[in-house]
């Protein structure tokens, strides 16, 4: 058993085994017609057994043979392409031509993974190769096997490296940090969004300074000013920054949509990660919510150290199904839970009027108590189906079906915004860009 382990399990033939056994096949065919062949036929096959025993010895005999190490992150960035390394490292005397396959997750479905390069003795071998996860949850890389061969070539052995790891997709973290610079050095507003400077008027002290001409009398510090002697002084407001934002992601039915592989509940989990670390360097107060047939995690909005943590925690394991979401579910939840007038972002998706309709009294309640921002995404297929040419009457009927969703589309708009009910009707790929203007955009206005 040991010995079927060690040396026979491990053992394949190379191509250049099959030709050369072919090769010595032929001539003893040959020696049938031509007799003094015959010797030549037996000499060959001595040769190539001779020369296979060799190699068996090369490859399976010397202690130290072939080395793999797996360099994977502890964590991937879902919908961007991520880098795995992996060494290989050649400790025959020989030079060794290598075919590394990683067993990577069966989530990529890649049956014909390998990598292939010739190494000289002593040498390691650094190999990249990018991965893109479109679906978060726990992937499993399993063992790394190496097929080696030495410079005789016709014996190939295979080397299997123990390498389990298994590494967590997480939202996309990569666009997180990109947006995250951006929104320090205040480069956000990249869909024309311009500032609105605005003197604040809430009840977030700043500071007591000298009346100057156009100050609001009204903000006259009596008391400030009888200590000046007469010298009129004024408190100074500045904007309250710590406001709630929550994102609230539908995880119903009509997220389950996919485009470019990715589903709408991953775009808008993505978009709602960016959006939260943008809320919290704009000093405000971030949660989150999610919600389908029941309610699922509710985080309340925070500006704490560990926040960003949490709602990235929160995010990673959230799955959609089939069910129909609930919106009296969820309107009662933002009732009881969320007392403070707040910023909702809602992340879901109509696709007829009838079915807004069905959700409008819960959404028009949530509304009356809170800043309301529906975000629904645009068919891009349909548009593309608008946009082409009609050559048949089969080709007429799919166009016209399209522009009828096209326009419903434009109807729920109108709808929403009759409510004054603030609304975002974008394209799956434009969704963190647009939300995040927005966002900015109900800032600057002093909306909330």
């Amino acid at each position: 058993m040991k010995l079927y382990a060690n040396y026979l399990k491990p053992l394949f033939f190379s191509r250049r085994f099959y030709w050369a056994f072919a090769v010595v096949i032929f001539l003893f065919v040959l020696s049938f017609f031509f007799p003094p062949l015959l010797a030549v036929s037996k000499a060959v096959l001595f040769l190539f057994f001779f020369l296979s025993a060799i190699d068996f010895a090369l490859l399976f005999l010397p202690r130290k043979k072939i080395g793999a190490v797996r360099s994977a992150p502890e964590r991937l960035s879902n919908g961007d392409n991520n880098t795995i390394q992996l060494a290989v490292t050649n400790h025959y005397p020989f030079v060794s031509d290598i075919q590394a396959i990683d067993e990577i997750p069966v989530q990529f479905q890649q049956r014909e993974f390998s990598l292939v390069s010739r190494v000289r003795p002593g040498e390691e071998k650094r190999f990249a190769y990018t991965l893109r996860p479109v679906e978060r949850g726990e992937y499993v890389f399993e063992d790394i096997n190496v097929f080696a061969t030495s410079p005789i070539g016709l014996l190939v052995k295979r080397e299997i490296i123990p390498s389990r790891q298994m590494v967590k997709v997480y939202p996309s973290y990569f666009a997180l940090r990109r947006y995250e610079l951006l929104a320090w050095s205040n480069q956000l507003s990249e869909s024309g969004n311009r500032k609105i400077r605005k003197i604040g008027q809430s009840v977030e002290f700043e500071q007591i300074k000298e009346y100057v001409t156009g100050d609001d009398i009204r903000s006259i510090n009596w008391k400030a000013t009888a200590r000046k002697g007469g010298q009129l002084m004024v408190n100074n407001y500045t904007d309250e920054r710590s406001q709630q934002v929550y994102c609230i992601i539908d995880k119903g039915r009509v997220m389950k949509m996919p485009f470019e592989g990715l589903s709408l509940l991953d775009y808008a989990i993505n978009s709602a990660l960016i959006l939260s670390r943008v809320a919290l360097i704009r000093q405000d107060r971030a949660g989150l919510l999610t919600f389908a047939d029941q309610i699922g995690q509710f985080l309340p909005a925070g500006k704490k150290t560990g926040q960003m943590n949490s709602i990235l925690e929160t995010l990673y394991n959230q799955q959609t199904n089939f069910a129909e979401s609930d919106f009296e579910k969820l309107y009662a939840l933002t009732r009881t839970r969320i007392t403070q007038r707040s910023l909702l972002i809602l992340f879901t998706n109509f696709e007829s009027l009838a079915g807004l309709q069905r959700q409008l009294p819960y959404i028009r309640s949530m509304a009356r108590n809170h800043l309301l921002l529906v975000v629904f995404f645009e068919n891009t297929e349909l548009r593309e189906l608008s946009d082409k040419p009609v050559d048949d009457i089969e080709g007429l009927y799919i166009r016209t079906i399209a522009d009828k969703f096209a326009y419903e589309k434009r109807l729920i708009i109108k709808e929403l915004q009759q409510h004054g009910i603030f609304t975002i009707f974008t394209a799956p790929e434009n969704l963190t860009i647009n939300t995040v203007n927005k966002y900015l955009e109900i800032k600057a206005s002093q909306a909330i």
